[in-house]
């Protein structure tokens, strides 16, 4: 069972949130309890937060000749790592090592937000997220999201947008 709250009430205040904040963007954060042995936390959110895969937004870190650059791509699908390194004008990616995402985001993994990171990086989001009115993305910690315009993640991330995800 999901439960929601404006802004970052009720102690749930993360990187993500304070950065949201701070910035004077609305947004809305939706907690879940997340389950240790869960296969994808992606699917688990789309699950517990009743919404289509289409709306959830998981975000990836891949190394673009090395150089670190967050993907947001939708649950529902694949990160195609060709057209994120042509996305940044890069030739090769893969995805980056999980403990290298960690270090680099001050996030621990199913819980890497593209907001409120230790440092920015080159960021790409999928353009489908501009086909919806709102998005779901990781609020910083597992089982919590936060849901906001995809205009507002591209504005405060000053990410590009292009097709980088597949079915």
């Amino acid at each position: 069972m999901a439960k929601s709250s404006k802004g970052s009430k009720g102690g749930q205040g993360t990187p993500a949130t304070v950065a949201l904040t701070r910035e004077g963007f609305e947004f809305t954060v939706h907690a879940y309890t997340h389950a240790p042995d869960a296969a994808s936390y992606g699917e688990e959110a789309v699950a517990a937060l009743g919404v289509p895969a289409e709306r959830v937004f998981k975000t990836l870190l891949a190394d673009v000749d090395g150089t670190l650059t967050v993907a947001v791509v939708p649950v529902a699908g694949r990160l195609d790592l060709k057209a994120l390194a042509a996305a940044v004008g890069g030739k090769r990616a893969a995805m980056a090592d999980p403990a290298a995402a960690e270090r680099a985001t001050g996030y621990v993994l199913g819980g890497i937000s593209p907001l409120g990171q230790k440092r920015r990086h080159p960021t790409v989001v999928d353009e489908s997220a501009l086909t919806h009115p709102t998005i779901y993305i990781s609020a910083g910690r597992r089982g919590l999201e936060i849901e906001l315009p995809p205009t507002t993640l591209t504005h405060l991330t000053q990410a590009g947008t292009a097709s980088i995800a597949r079915a």
